[in-house]
Protein backbone atom coordinates (compact mmCIF):
# COMPACT_ATOMS: atom_id res chain seq x y z
CA UNK A 1 0.00 0.00 0.00
CA UNK A 2 1.13 3.44 -0.55
CA UNK A 3 1.00 6.49 1.79
CA UNK A 4 -1.05 9.47 0.18
CA UNK A 5 0.07 12.20 1.72
CA UNK A 6 -1.63 15.38 0.27
CA UNK A 7 -0.11 18.04 2.38
CA UNK A 8 1.99 17.92 5.30
CA UNK A 9 2.21 21.21 7.15
CA UNK A 10 3.64 22.55 10.84
CA UNK A 11 -0.10 21.81 12.48
CA UNK A 12 -0.91 18.51 10.25
CA UNK A 13 -0.63 15.96 7.73
CA UNK A 14 -3.23 15.48 5.58
CA UNK A 15 -3.27 12.57 3.73
CA UNK A 16 -6.09 10.55 1.46
CA UNK A 17 -7.79 7.38 2.60
CA UNK A 18 -7.15 4.27 0.51
CA UNK A 19 -9.23 1.41 1.01
CA UNK A 20 -7.53 -2.18 1.64
CA UNK A 21 -7.23 -2.35 -2.68
CA UNK A 22 -5.16 0.27 -2.38
CA UNK A 23 -7.51 2.91 -3.66
CA UNK A 24 -8.32 6.51 -2.86
CA UNK A 25 -11.76 7.57 -3.87
CA UNK A 26 -11.59 11.22 -2.72
CA UNK A 27 -8.01 11.54 -4.68
CA UNK A 28 -9.30 10.14 -7.74
CA UNK A 29 -11.97 12.76 -7.67
CA UNK A 30 -9.84 15.26 -6.71
CA UNK A 31 -7.61 14.31 -10.30
CA UNK A 32 -10.61 14.65 -11.95
CA UNK A 33 -11.34 18.43 -11.32
CA UNK A 34 -9.78 21.24 -13.30
CA UNK A 35 -7.00 22.97 -12.02
CA UNK A 36 -8.49 26.28 -10.34
CA UNK A 37 -10.63 24.00 -8.57
CA UNK A 38 -7.37 21.19 -7.51
CA UNK A 39 -5.83 24.87 -6.43
CA UNK A 40 -8.87 25.70 -4.38
CA UNK A 41 -8.95 22.98 -2.07
CA UNK A 42 -4.65 22.48 -2.09
CA UNK A 43 -5.16 25.97 -0.62
CA UNK A 44 -7.80 24.87 2.39
CA UNK A 45 -5.01 22.00 2.97
CA UNK A 46 -1.99 24.19 3.25
CA UNK A 47 -4.07 26.51 5.72
CA UNK A 48 -5.38 23.66 8.15
CA UNK A 49 -1.94 22.56 7.70
CA UNK A 50 0.26 25.49 8.69
CA UNK A 51 -2.28 27.11 10.58
CA UNK A 52 -4.23 24.09 12.76
CA UNK A 53 -7.74 25.95 11.94
CA UNK A 54 -9.92 27.22 9.60
CA UNK A 55 -12.04 29.55 11.00
CA UNK A 56 -14.45 30.59 8.02
CA UNK A 57 -17.50 28.04 8.18
CA UNK A 58 -17.99 28.57 4.52
CA UNK A 59 -14.32 26.83 4.17
CA UNK A 60 -14.36 24.08 6.84
CA UNK A 61 -17.11 22.63 8.79
CA UNK A 62 -17.87 20.12 11.59
CA UNK A 63 -20.53 17.65 9.69
CA UNK A 64 -20.85 16.01 13.20
CA UNK A 65 -20.25 12.38 14.09
CA UNK A 66 -16.30 13.41 13.71
CA UNK A 67 -16.57 13.87 10.36
CA UNK A 68 -15.53 17.62 9.11
CA UNK A 69 -16.38 19.01 5.27
CA UNK A 70 -13.67 20.82 3.45
CA UNK A 71 -15.42 23.07 1.15
CA UNK A 72 -14.03 24.68 -1.81
CA UNK A 73 -16.95 25.64 -3.11
CA UNK A 74 -19.14 23.63 -5.39
CA UNK A 75 -17.16 20.76 -3.85
CA UNK A 76 -17.26 18.67 -0.60
CA UNK A 77 -14.20 17.19 0.76
CA UNK A 78 -15.02 14.97 3.63
CA UNK A 79 -12.67 13.82 6.19
CA UNK A 80 -11.97 12.78 10.16
CA UNK A 81 -9.01 13.87 12.59
CA UNK A 82 -6.66 11.07 14.23
CA UNK A 83 -4.35 11.03 16.52
CA UNK A 84 -0.51 11.75 15.20
CA UNK A 85 -1.77 15.26 13.90
CA UNK A 86 -3.70 13.40 10.91
CA UNK A 87 -6.22 14.43 8.39
CA UNK A 88 -7.70 11.63 6.78
CA UNK A 89 -9.77 12.82 3.79
CA UNK A 90 -11.99 10.38 2.68
CA UNK A 91 -14.55 11.02 -0.32
CA UNK A 92 -15.51 14.21 -2.53
CA UNK A 93 -18.71 15.50 -4.15
CA UNK A 94 -20.20 18.21 -5.73
CA UNK A 95 -22.84 19.56 -4.04
CA UNK A 96 -26.42 20.03 -5.09
CA UNK A 97 -28.14 20.32 -1.95
CA UNK A 98 -28.44 22.25 1.21
CA UNK A 99 -27.97 19.14 3.66
CA UNK A 100 -24.95 16.91 3.61
CA UNK A 101 -26.18 13.55 1.67
CA UNK A 102 -26.64 10.56 4.17
CA UNK A 103 -24.98 8.47 1.69
CA UNK A 104 -21.78 10.59 1.55
CA UNK A 105 -21.85 10.61 5.39
CA UNK A 106 -21.97 6.84 5.69
CA UNK A 107 -18.98 6.57 2.92
CA UNK A 108 -17.07 8.60 5.30
CA UNK A 109 -18.11 7.17 8.82
CA UNK A 110 -17.11 3.55 6.79
CA UNK A 111 -13.91 4.35 6.15
CA UNK A 112 -13.19 5.80 9.18
CA UNK A 113 -13.96 2.61 10.77
CA UNK A 114 -11.35 0.87 8.31
CA UNK A 115 -8.74 3.45 8.55
CA UNK A 116 -9.24 2.79 12.34
CA UNK A 117 -9.11 -0.75 12.75
CA UNK A 118 -6.25 -1.30 9.58
CA UNK A 119 -4.23 1.12 11.87
CA UNK A 120 -5.04 -0.59 15.39
CA UNK A 121 -3.75 -4.04 12.88
CA UNK A 122 -0.87 -2.42 11.46
CA UNK A 123 -1.70 -3.23 7.99
CA UNK A 124 -2.77 0.35 6.89
CA UNK A 125 0.75 1.75 6.37
CA UNK A 126 2.27 -1.59 4.93
CA UNK A 127 4.68 -0.83 2.13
Amino acid sequence: MKHYIAYEGSEFVIEWFHDQKGEAIALEYFHKQPEKKQRKLLNLFRLMGDVGKIFDETKFRNEGDKIYAFKPQPDRYLCFFFRGKKIIVTNAFTKKTQKLPPGEKELALKAYQSYEKRVKEGTYYEE
